[in-house]
């Protein structure tokens, strides 16, 4: 299975809405539910106001489209990550799935998953 390694620095946050945020920008994830908004997006897109925030990841995702039927990939993964002491924050999209790890765990993260059978893709 091939990891694809995305090349910017993220920043997970809670906001109160969108309309501080660009949403024409070309990479984020928003989450909202009954309690929240969450935005997940490059760094330096991220709004300037937000309740919480938290910079620092960086992240990777499974690289083609996966299954439905598909079962544990993302499981596999973070249990493999967990092992090694690495948190994580996953997203899922429609197509795959994607990890985001502290900056200071990304290079140890993508090492230990290779060491794992796992191909890595710039």
């Amino acid at each position: 299975m091939e990891l694809k390694r995305i090349p910017y620095r993220l920043t997970v946050c809670k906001v109160a809405d969108i309309s501080d945020f660009d949403i024409n920008k070309d990479f984020y994830f928003i989450g909202k539910t009954d309690e929240e908004v969450s935005l997940v997006c490059r760094t330096e897109d991220a709004p300037p106001v937000a309740i919480e925030r938290d910079d620092g990841w960086r992240g990777f995702r499974i690289q083609g489209i996966l299954d439905f039927s598909l079962i544990g990939i993302l499981s596999k993964l973070s249990g493999i990550l967990a092992e090694h002491k690495i948190g994580i924050f996953a997203v899922s999209t429609y197509n795959t799935d994607y990890i985001l790890v502290k900056e200071e765990n990304f290079e140890r993260a993508l090492s230990v998953l290779d060491s794992e059978g796992y191909s890595i893709v710039r």
